[in-house]
């Protein structure tokens, strides 16, 4: 089963082809990660999942989406997450960081307070974003960055992956989808600069190769480095699939080794066709036009559906979000139902 088969990236061996997605807990305190984290991270190892992705981890304070996102924006943070990077590693899985900035999208509750934003005088801050253009309505108008603010932000990028390698993180990935800082910066319909940052496409794409470039420097070649992307905003005159593969080929030989595929998040009010799968033509298209392996997320919820997205080459990983935390040990829910025979924790080994 390919599902079940080992995938290598440079000197990092995954067990399987199961990876849990980046998924924002709105649990930290001060960018730090609590025991929550610890729990929630390393029963998936525990579930049998090959890779185990953090939340995306600010590398900068004003970069959190809410004051409850975890960072990496300070020395601090690496004694935090040491250990469950060392938890997870030593259950079988390999230990990875989504490091990220949420430019125009910060400052706001988490949702189950309502998701809202929250003005400085409200106890939020001010965002900061390519143009001074609100995401949406009620959203704070963001503070337009200048060349040398965007040279600050690279090199924070910079900076917080050499805090996560010093954690023990294995891989890494670029947050660059879903409406944050970089995705902003890719977008036609949140980028309005008529600088070296804006305009056409090699000057909206810039600041993501300079991350790219930056980070490859610190983050060591044995280790595998991902950049996840928005394959589309859904929307006329935004982002599309074309230069989603356009900007692929261009990152595969700045040292990117897999593109993490997902869609949406730079404007509100569009329709997306939600369904099983619906994002993994992307996944597939990336693979093929731009020859660089991919992972398919998306409405990832059956094995057999898994197994088929693997086994047709439509993508190389699936990364799993939501059905994970429906069920941390779908892994193993997985190999039985195609029956494979993996490992159990020898804690567990009696009920299997």
């Amino acid at each position: 089963m390919k599902l079940f088969s080992p995938f290598r990236m440079r000197e990092i061996e995954l067990k399987n082809r199961i990876v849990v997605s980046p998924m924002c807990e709105y649990s930290a305190k001060d960018g730090h990660p609590q025991a929550w984290h610890l729990v929630h991270l390393g029963s998936r190892a525990i579930g049998g999942a090959s890779l185990v992705f953090t939340e995306a981890s600010a590398v900068e304070e004003r970069g959190r989406i809410s004051s409850a996102d975890t960072g990496i924006y300070e020395d601090a943070h690496v004694a935090s997450w040491r250990p469950i990077a060392e938890f997870i590693r030593t259950h079988g899985a390999v230990p990875g960081m989504q490091i990220a900035h949420a430019g125009r999208k910060a400052s706001t509750m988490p949702p189950w307070t309502g998701g809202k934003p929250i003005s400085a005088q409200d106890g939020g801050w001010e965002p900061v974003a390519p143009s001074a253009l609100a995401f949406d309505t009620g959203y704070t108008v963001p503070h337009e960055l200048s060349t040398g603010e965007i040279s600050e932000i690279v090199a924070a990028f910079r900076k917080s992956a050499e805090r996560a390698l010093a954690a023990g993180f294995e891989v890494l990935e670029i947050h660059a989808a879903h409406g944050y800082l970089l995705h902003q910066f890719l977008s036609p319909l949140s980028n309005m600069r008529t600088d070296e940052y804006g305009g056409k496409f090699e000057n909206r794409v810039h600041i993501v190769k300079q991350v790219v470039r930056t980070v490859r420097e610190v983050w060591p070649q044995r280790l595998p480095l991902f950049v996840r992307v928005s394959a589309t905003d859904w929307k006329e005159g935004g982002w599309d699939l074309a230069q989603t593969i356009a900007l692929a080929k261009q990152l595969k030989p700045l040292g990117v080794d897999l593109i993490d595929v997902s869609s949406g998040g730079a404007v509100s009010g569009v329709k997306i066709p939600l369904g099983p799968g619906y994002q993994t033509g992307f996944a597939e298209a990336i693979r093929k036009e731009a020859e660089i392996a991919t992972g398919a997320v998306g409405m990832i919820s059956e094995p057999v559906q898994a197994e088929t997205i693997l086994a047709t080459e439509q993508a190389d990983l699936v990364f799993l979000a939501r059905e994970m935390l429906r069920d941390p040990y779908w892994p193993r829910r997985a190999a039985k139902a195609l029956d494979v025979k993996i490992k159990a924790p020898v804690q567990y080994e009696r009920a299997w």
